[in-house]
């Protein structure tokens, strides 16, 4: 397998297992407050994944930190992905209000004031996150979001950046899929939990 075969194959994944978590998850996870809103989340960042996979068809499939149309929609589907997380399982109209907001301004802010503000109310977006979802199942597994969603892909991404060497952008999609499996896996065992509960 040539690295081009094996990078494309790393992006692809994180299309392809996103839309099927999505597609899998319709009308199952009825024990969280909107459920509906799920199958959205999933989908919404195996979008994002397409999107940065068309980006990169710009560039040669080299990692190129630019702004284009396609890195936009890239970072729109992920912030409203992961944003739809957090509402699904809110209780609070502040909370999801401010959800809301951070998918907006996230998606406005690229062309206004540019990838570093995007990025910054992405922060915003998963501190959001990470507070809902461990208040609503206090399940060790979601270490693995902020670990390999967060971290692991940030650092990848400086690697490369900073070394320009390809190898590092194999590492980033699936890192990002083992924070995607992890949110599904979260929503079955608490469906499992609730189950035993209620027997």
């Amino acid at each position: 397998m040539t690295f081009r075969a094996l990078l494309v194959l790393a992006h692809l994944q994180a299309v392809l297992i996103p839309i099927f978590l999505g597609i899998k998850s319709r009308r199952k996870f009825k024990q969280i407050t909107f459920p509906f809103l799920t199958p959205f989340a999933f989908i919404s960042l195996g979008f994002a994944s397409m999107f940065e996979m068309i980006d990169h068809t710009t560039t040669n499939w080299i990692y190129v930190d630019h702004s284009s149309i396609f890195n936009w929609l890239f970072y729109s589907f992920l912030s409203m992905g992961l944003s739809l997380f957090t509402i699904s399982v809110a209780k609070n109209k502040l909370i999801i209000t401010t959800s809301t907001l951070l998918i907006i301004a996230s998606i406005v802010s690229y062309w206004v004031l540019g990838k570093s503000t995007t990025l910054l109310f992405q922060g915003f977006i998963s501190i959001l996150l990470i507070s809902q979802w461990w208040s609503r199942f206090n399940d060790w597994l979601f270490f693995l979001y902020p670990i390999n969603g967060v971290l692991f892909t940030t650092f990848f991404g400086i690697l490369l950046s900073n070394s320009g060497e390809q190898l590092w952008h194999v590492f980033i999609g699936p890192s990002g899929t083992i924070s995607v499996l992890a949110f599904y896996s979260i929503l079955k065992r608490s469906r499992r939990k609730e189950k035993v509960l209620l027997n």
